[in-house]
């Protein structure tokens, strides 16, 4: 993808997240852009290493994972076009993150270092009201994550990820899906099949 078009994607993002940010704030912006292209299944973020960028995903798809007390690698989110790839606490708080984020396909992100964007926003008001958005989104839907867990049944989280991400069921594998969703394989396949006789 060339490097012009992936900055006007993310610009366009900007501005339709927040309207009024004006053509200075956005050329200033654009200066702060770094553009990197990964293949499939290209570690993007360590564990245990305090994410220095955040990323928007222009084109591909990601997948944030741990590693929990048994060994079993556990995918706590997917971020195709259109969203930002990150563990946001690790990035505001400067900690070490608990999650790998790795590429499920051959994907192209902007990204924009800590610093940089701390700059911005001490000189462009419309920048700080745009993080504090993203930062919004981020947190409504980490807190809806959660409250799946506690409030749904499995049959519910998984009519719940296909109305949020139709077009992601044949871009992730199954053990991916179900790892997401918190059930076994069998059990997702049980789903499927009340649901198709419905």
């Amino acid at each position: 993808m060339h490097m012009e078009s992936v900055s006007e994607i993310f610009l366009n993002s900007v501005r339709y997240v927040c309207p009024t940010i004006s053509e200075a704030e956005l050329s200033a912006f654009s200066n702060i852009l770094h553009i990197r292209e990964f293949e499939k299944k290209v570690t993007i973020i360590e564990a245990g290493t305090v994410q220095q960028e955040i990323g928007l995903v222009v084109q591909g798809l990601v997948r944030s994972s741990y590693i929990d007390t048994r060994g079993d690698e556990i995918t706590v989110g997917f971020y195709p076009e259109g969203e930002y790839a990150t563990h946001y606490p690790s990035f505001i708080a400067r900690k070490p993150s608990r999650y790998c984020i790795q590429s499920l396909e051959p994907t192209t992100m902007v990204f924009m270092s800590y610093e940089n964007i701390q700059l911005m926003y001490e000189k462009f008001p419309s920048v700080e009201r745009y993080g504090r958005l993203i930062a919004e989104a981020v947190l409504k839907r980490q807190q809806a994550r959660i409250e799946s867990f506690i409030f749904q049944s499995a049959e519910e989280r998984y009519l719940d990820f296909m109305h949020q991400y139709p077009s992601l069921f044949n871009r992730v594998t199954l053990s991916h899906l179900c790892s997401y969703l918190g059930i076994e394989r069998q059990s997702l396949t049980r789903i499927r099949q009340k649901l198709a006789h419905k």
